[in-house]
């Protein structure tokens, strides 16, 4: 049955796959998201589009959600570092108020990208299970408050609003603006420390992939009321192989330097104090939650993703990565 989406967060590499994915599904997309440029490309594909901060006054969310059937709220604030406020405003504040909106509106399905950063901690994680507890007290801002977000969307609802959660772990592909982007700047020192040798493993995903889930949870949204789902590609892959795959692909040879774990985690928490004590707003180089994501494994339980979205993951995604990096470099 073909339905009128709203996509939030629309102008970035995962809200962009959302709406190539909803269109070829049938549906009819408005998308939303602050970058108009990207918002007149994603009106060639065949969505509308409206330039909107859903967490600013003058964006109407009523308006927004108006003569919608269902909603995929992608749009939020995703940093490793920075203010507690302007966390809580567009993770937090957002999405009640988009949650309100639909709910006035007469919405009838709402998927909400949630993050596996709720999970991250500086021990191994392996097979997580979309029940399992997530790392108390979060490591960030940033996951602290995509957890309260999700919490919100999961409370049980009186409106009849099918509300689930999607929890898509480590995103690469086409419009990817933030793990690609990191690892060539790693790649390119001559010398990459890789806390614990880089044996943790890491399980990134497709956004092609990831969208396809998320698609398939709004599609299935009335079974799925109150469920959190993870997602990932399914091909845990040790850091040190990415990096050296990687420089490969670039061309480039830096020493990989083994950093032991106890070290990487005092000075990670050391460079954490300092920069809160000096009100520093650019990240530290080395952060707690960025030791989580390199120093220790994190996997996910993907049996719950099978038998609640029929999911099997299409992509490879650490080809995904080369291919992409490949791209990168002959556009240089």
């Amino acid at each position: 049955m073909t339905r009128r989406i709203l996509i939030t967060g629309a102008t970035g590499g995962l809200g962009t796959a959302l709406v190539r994915e909803a269109l070829s599904r049938g549906h009819e997309v408005r998308a939303t998201g602050r970058d108009e440029n990207a918002g007149k490309l994603l009106e060639t594909m065949g969505a509308s589009f409206v330039t909107c901060d859903l967490a600013a006054d003058v964006c109407d969310l009523y308006d927004l959600v108006d003569g919608c059937q269902s909603v995929i709220h992608a749009a939020g604030l995703s940093a490793s570092w920075g203010r507690r406020d302007a966390f809580e405003r567009n993770n937090v504040m957002a999405t009640r108020l988009l949650l309100d909106a639909a709910s006035a509106a007469g919405v009838r399905r709402f998927v909400f990208i949630s993050s596996p950063s709720i999970y991250a901690a500086l021990h191994d994680r392996t097979g997580i299970g979309p029940d399992d507890a997530p790392t108390d007290p979060p490591l960030n801002h940033y996951a602290r408050t995509k957890l309260a977000a999700e919490r919100l969307v999961l409370s049980p609802r009186e409106d009849g609003m099918a509300a689930c959660a999607v929890r898509p772990r480590a995103l690469v592909g086409e419009g990817d603006r933030v793990i690609l982007p990191r690892l060539v700047e790693l790649a390119s020192r001559k010398r990459v420390p890789l806390p614990g040798g880089g044996t943790a493993l890491i399980e990134m995903t497709d956004l092609r992939d990831a969208a396809w889930a998320i698609c398939e949870a709004e599609e299935r949204a009335p079974d799925l009321s109150g469920k959190g789902i993870n997602v990932s590609g399914g091909k845990p892959v040790a850091v040190r192989k990415v990096a050296s795959d990687l420089a490969a692909t670039l061309g480039l040879s830096p020493r990989l330097v083994s950093l032991p774990r106890p070290l990487a985690r005092a000075v990670a928490t050391t460079m954490e104090m300092a920069a809160r004590l000096t009100g520093s707003a650019t990240e530290p180089p080395l952060t707690r939650y960025t030791l989580a994501t390199l120093a220790y494994s994190q996997t996910f339980d993907l049996e719950p993703a099978r038998r609640l979205l029929g999911y099997t993951p299409r992509y490879d995604a650490l080809a995904t990565v080369l291919e992409q990096a490949r791209k990168l470099e002959g556009a240089e």
